[in-house]
């Protein structure tokens, strides 16, 4: 499935975060790593610097657990998306690219808007709003949407930045408590855009 052979048995694997899709980071495999990598549902690459196989987080425990992996169409690369556990730089960062910010942090929202559902807390604002049932949180949407609209006509950018991230927020409880993800609205939106 995999061709090591057009890398002199070293081939480039890109990873990323299953669930914001942000790069984390590159590194190259050998045919005993994939193979590792894919027993063990831990990212494992091959090190040039000391030749040996390293699973990533075996010094710092910041493993990456494989979600998925998929190979490219010449069959000498892949992608890898993954669940960090804990920074994935060797630095402290989230990522190795250094990005200033999680450009899908949305995502991120979506994911621990989630964890507010699966793991109720009192002090957690989710579970409040939840606790008032759909027809609260479907007002709040409404009310969020003519406050962004306010904002967009009469007020500074800084409001209506701040309105449209509280609809966004409430938008995202929302669906999440009609039980529908990110995903399905985003596929809606591709299929509607062909």
């Amino acid at each position: 499935m995999v061709d090591f052979e057009k890398g002199n048995g070293l081939i480039p694997v890109i990873v990323q975060d299953f669930q914001t899709l942000e790069v984390l980071m590159l590194g190259y495999m050998n045919d005993e790593a994939w193979q590792k990598t894919q027993e063990e549902k831990k990212v494992t690459f091959y090190s040039r610097s000391k030749e040996r196989l390293w699973t990533k987080g075996e010094e710092s425990g910041n493993f990456l657990h494989v979600k998925s992996y998929h190979v490219d169409c010449d069959k000498d690369t892949i992608l890898i998306k993954a669940q960090p556990q804990g920074p994935t730089c060797h630095t402290g960062t989230r990522s190795c690219f250094n990005t200033e910010f999680n450009q899908n942090f949305i995502a991120e929202l979506e994911s621990i808007i989630l964890q507010r559902y699966e793991f109720p807390s009192d002090e957690s604002y989710v579970n409040r709003l939840r606790g008032r049932g759909i027809n609260k949180i479907a007002q709040k949407v409404g009310e969020e949407a003519v406050e962004t609209v306010i904002a967009a006509l009469t007020e500074s950018d800084l409001d209506f930045i701040n309105e449209t991230s509280d609809l966004i927020f409430h938008l995202l409880v929302l669906l999440r408590e009609k039980g529908i993800s990110l995903e399905t609205i985003a596929k809606n939106l591709e299929n509607r855009h062909q």
